[in-house]
């Protein structure tokens, strides 16, 4: 039987991974657990053995640890990058985030910089040595670039995305490409490429999307910094989900160049390109060293602006707008718990908390695919049926979002959207507002295959707020967390997302459930 188009095209793909994979760095099948004879395995690869104690203690630390321990000689780049690559096998095998490793290029480039550390007694830059992954639609020079589609296997790039050319040129060493969904515009990292990944912390959980191979790969430290993109909540999601950090910059601030999505030209929800970590630190780290070398020289559209770090303040002369539910979906009670959590250690800090209720969601959210999909997914749809591609579940749901218009409607859709925008600007302002504080997700854990709500990050998309994404470190307690019987549904949305929350009770509690995590906006 002669196989699909499809599936000849994606088996290319397993066969490059395959061949990828850096020879003695994987553990045999029999010292994996599986899913069920442990699903957490956070802590996995520091139980198991295959590391040296020298090289766990690299791979615990946060990318500006890591330079300043290679600043003083501490640790050689080579030592760093083989230490993460190992982790980084393992830890794939765990729970399938990586799609290619890019090992003899990483060990070479350590090198270089190791020799220009003995030439000179200086770094590179600021990431000098600093172990990066990168989402798979981000271009690598000479790579295949497939953003999930069969039908672009045949893409191979010419030259590296302007975010990675620029990493590398700070110093960064290029570990791993990870994994994302089928279209690249749903919440679970799932393909016909690769298959799922899973979450971390709980691996019959999903890792979220599309960053969620970016997500699992930072929970589990296999790179310091991770390289995600967000278009209606795709690097906050699996950040929320997985339990780390994330940030969404604002449209046109870090560089889009070279990074490949089906309907690239669709700029009314623009998709941009943000950092994953371990810290908040490292999120500023990439920020800022991105931005130090002006990028909108070469991709003009950006905005000219450097980065501004964060002025000294007071917690006095902050106010937070907190917003625990969004009007249309509420949280569930683990994150109602973190909510009050955070709200009772600002206030104790001295800060000023101000309820906020959501302007304009019910009309927000539904513009907000319309615009994503104003063709009515015409483009992915049509990418899928070049090899006969079959669809996924979620797949199937994202493809039904929008609407095909003409290019009136979406000029009044865009005047709607600005409108708000400015209305809902005016409304902090007027009550003194510097920031949003708000769940990330409506669960903290969602079974694979079954994200279906992200309004609670892809409201920041649609007004084009910074956002980011920090854990609570919280976990589920079953005698705190629990749904009141009788709560009433308000609408279908609420209907479902919590019959899908009763359903995993039981399922997911203590060190099983991810990490809580919480949204800030500014």
């Amino acid at each position: 039987m002669v196989a699909a188009a499809w599936e000849t095209e994606a088996q290319k793909c397993r066969e490059i991974l395959t061949k990828s994979i850096p020879a003695g760095y994987a553990l045999a099948d029999d010292r994996l657990p599986s899913p069920e004879e442990r699903s957490n395995v956070t802590t996995f690869i520091a139980d198991c053995g295959a590391l040296s104690p020298k090289e766990l203690a690299i791979t615990e630390n946060g990318a500006g640890e890591l330079t300043a321990a290679m600043a003083t000689g501490k640790y050689t780049a080579e030592e760093v990058t083989v230490a993460f690559l190992k982790r980084a096998v393992i830890g794939h095998q765990l729970v399938n985030f990586a799609t290619e490793f890019l090992a003899t290029e990483a060990i070479e480039r350590a090198r270089e910089l190791d020799k220009y550390f003995r030439d000179t007694g200086k770094l590179v830059g600021p990431l000098h040595g600093v172990p990066i992954s990168v989402k798979e639609h981000i271009g690598l020079e000479g790579r295949i670039c497939h953003s999930s589609y069969t039908a672009w296997v045949k893409n191979v790039v010419a030259e590296d995305a302007l975010i990675v050319a620029l990493m590398k040129k700070a110093g960064a060493v290029i570990l791993f490409r990870t994994n994302q969904p089928q279209t690249l515009m749903h919440g679970d990292t799932n393909n016909n490429i690769y298959g799922k990944t899973v979450n971390p912390s709980n691996r019959l959980m999903s890792s979220g999307g599309s960053s969620g191979g970016e997500g699992a790969a930072i929970k589990l430290r296999c790179a310091a910094i991770g390289t995600g993109t967000d278009i209606a909540g795709s690097i906050r999601i699996p950040s929320a989900l997985c339990g780390v950090y994330g940030f969404r910059p604002t449209s046109c601030r870090l560089p889009y160049k070279g990074i490949m999505l089906a309907g690239g030209g669709q700029e009314s929800v623009r998709c941009v390109v943000g950092p994953l970590a371990n810290n908040i630190d490292d999120l500023e780290l990439m920020m800022r060293t991105v931005l130090d070398q002006s990028p909108w020289e070469v991709e003009t559209s950006l905005v000219p602006l450097p980065w501004s770090p964060v002025k000294a303040f007071t917690p006095q002369t902050l106010t937070v707008g907190v917003m625990v539910d969004d009007g249309i979906v509420r949280p569930s009670p683990p994150l109602r718990r973190a909510m009050e959590m955070a709200q009772a250690k600002l206030k104790a800090a001295g800060v000023k908390l101000v309820p906020w209720i959501g302007h304009r969601h019910d009309e927000l959210r539904p513009l907000l695919y319309e615009l994503c999909f104003s063709d009515n997914a015409a483009v992915q749809k049509g990418l899928l049926a070049e090899t006969q591609e079959p669809w996924l579940k979620l797949t199937k749901r994202a493809m039904g979002l929008g609407r095909e218009m003409d290019i009136h409607e979406i000029w009044r859709l865009h005047e709607l959207r600005n409108t708000i925008r400015e209305e809902y600007h005016a409304k902090m302002k007027q009550l003194g507002i510097d920031v949003i504080l708000s769940p990330a997700v409506n669960q903290v854990a969602v079974l694979t295959e079954d994200f279906t709500y992200g309004f609670y990050t892809g409201v920041y998309n649609i007004l084009d707020f910074p956002a980011a994404v920090f854990p609570t470190k919280l976990v589920s307690d079953a005698n705190l967390d629990v749904e009141d019987a009788n709560a009433q549904p308000r609408n279908d949305f609420e209907d479902r997302e919590l019959a899908k929350c009763m359903s995993l009770e039981g399922v997911v509690e203590g060190e099983d459930l991810v990490k809580s995590s919480a949204n800030v906006s500014f």
